[in-house]
């Protein structure tokens, strides 16, 4: 029984450590048998919208009791969703995240641990990492956010290349994320050599683009903006129609209207000159007229009455004269009547034409004051973005310090890392030595155990012997007993 009592002693101490070494065995073998599957191509979401991070235990297995992680590492604190004991752990939660995480519970008992995000940010987008504590597995999945409010592109006239006298087109777009590349394409579907693409980012970090491209007169003048992104297929693209005037303004403006307004002028000089000239040419020959009835009268009156006939004749003569140059005269009248008529039409066509010319150098003014306002524009946003370029260089000085940080937090943690290995080594050790110690004792034990059982057999051996000797011993005495009675009658 003392024997028994120690052998208890010892075995208590070892307990534990069995209970050590039996765990991390287990863990060993699930390590090579189980493992998690999350996605090995990026997760695509559209801002506002709720996204699943997919992570999954294969073989399946029912994950409900264990402690769950999910973790962004570039944030501080960096969970997402930690799940321990049955219960999520909601103040360990990083604040951007709250009330936006979720498990499938009901699918934890099948190895399912995607995490449901919420309403997606572009803050949201990054690295995530599933993790199960017990397990010591764990994988990674990248979250990409997209803008889905992109508007279609917008194509304006920016004004007229004069070197080429080709259009200069603009195509603008806005609302992106990532930022896009944009393309001109002709009628034939073949790309058109643009400059490089201005970028601009918003107070809500998303893109705004815009591409100018020179074009020239073409067979169908048809063209196309297309605003891209290739990593997520997402396109946007609007067509034109370019009139053949437009081509034509740049050559035909300023030596047209030179031409016209000259033309406009001299119909005007001549005009006034030719009825000028017809005023003062009837008023002349008004006044012959009237000079010539007076002499006639005066001759008439001073004639003598044999004169008569001579006077008629000349008077007839003088008549038909006149006649023939007041025909001449009508004739050249009417003539000049219809040439100032055509420079009248002329010239109200003429002025038709300035007229739409003006309306187009009106247009090409306009298209000039909003290439001037758009330039205004684009050196204040060209400020804005410089400011903004200096803010990203401000963060990224301090994601780079926070990332110095996280390396030497990362070495610590290795270096307690490898402590703690060396300790479960060390552990190991102990546990493999108390564990041979054990046998050792078992086995003395056994050993003493089955002397204890020969030294009992040879105590019953030797009691049995003593009770024969007694029951011997006890028969003598009876039977010397009764010989000294059967003596004792005999002597009396």
């Amino acid at each position: 029984m003392l024997h028994q009592t120690d052998g208890l002693s010892l075995q208590s101490p070892l307990r534990p450590l069995s209970v050590l070494l039996f765990h991390l065995l287990l863990i060993h073998s699930c390590r090579g048998q189980s493992q998690l599957i999350g996605s090995s191509q990026p997760i695509v979401a559209t801002l506002g919208d709720d996204i699943i991070l997919p992570c999954h235990l294969e073989p399946a297995e029912d994950a409900l009791g264990l402690t769950l992680e999910w973790t962004r590492p570039d944030l501080n604190p960096r969970f997402v969703y930690v799940r321990r004991s049955g219960q999520e752990l909601v103040g360990k939660k990083h604040e951007s995240f709250e009330g936006r995480t979720s498990l499938f519970i009901d699918e934890l008992k099948m190895g399912n641990i995607s995490l449901k995000l919420s309403k997606v940010t572009l803050a949201d987008q990054g690295t995530y990492r599933c993790f199960i504590l017990q397990l010591g597995l764990e994988t990674l999945v990248q979250l990409v956010a997209v803008s889905g409010a992109v508007s279609s592109p917008v194509i304006t006239l920016a004004g007229i290349d004069e070197a080429t006298s080709g259009v200069i087109l603009q195509c603008e777009s806005a609302g992106w994320y990532p930022e896009p590349e944009v393309l001109w394409l002709d009628g034939e579907g073949k790309l058109v050599s643009v400059g490089p693409t201005e970028t601009v980012r918003g107070p809500d970090d998303l893109y705004t683009v815009s591409s100018r491209v020179t074009v020239e007169k073409r067979h169908s003048n048809n063209f196309t903006c297309r605003v891209q992104q290739q990593n997520i297929n997402q396109t946007r693209e609007t067509h034109i129609h370019v009139l053949d005037d437009f081509f034509e303004v740049q050559s035909s403006y300023s030596p047209v209207t030179v031409v016209l307004a000259v033309s406009l002028a001299v119909c005007i000089v001549f005009s006034s000159a030719v009825v000028f000239f017809v005023c003062k040419w009837r008023q002349k020959i008004k006044t012959k007229r009237s000079r010539s009835e007076e002499t006639l009268m005066e001759g008439n009156r001073a004639a003598p009455a044999s004169s008569s006939w001579l006077t008629s004749w000349n008077l007839y003569k003088w008549f038909k004269d006149e006649h023939q140059r007041r025909v001449e005269a009508e004739t050249k009248v009417e003539s000049l009547t219809a040439d100032v008529q055509k420079l009248k039409e002329e010239m109200e066509k003429s002025e038709k034409q300035l007229e739409t010319k003006n309306k187009e150098v009106e247009s090409l003014k306009d298209v000039l004051k909003l290439k001037e306002e758009k330039e205004k524009s684009e050196k204040q946003l060209k400020k804005e973005l410089e400011t903004k370029n200096k803010k990203v260089d401000s963060l990224t000085a301090d994601v780079q310090k926070l990332k110095e940080e996280k390396e030497k937090s990362e070495k610590q943690l290795k270096k307690e890392l490898e402590t703690k290995n060396k300790k479960v080594e060390s552990l190991t050790a102990d546990v493999q030595k108390l564990k041979e110690e054990k046998e050792k004792s078992e086995k003395q034990l056994e050993t003493k155990k089955q002397e204890l059982q020969d030294e009992k057999t040879r105590r019953e051996k030797a009691e049995k012997q003593v009770e024969n000797l007694k029951t011997e011993l006890q028969t003598k005495q009876d039977n010397s007993s009764s010989a000294s009675l059967s003596s004792r009658g005999n002597v009396q």
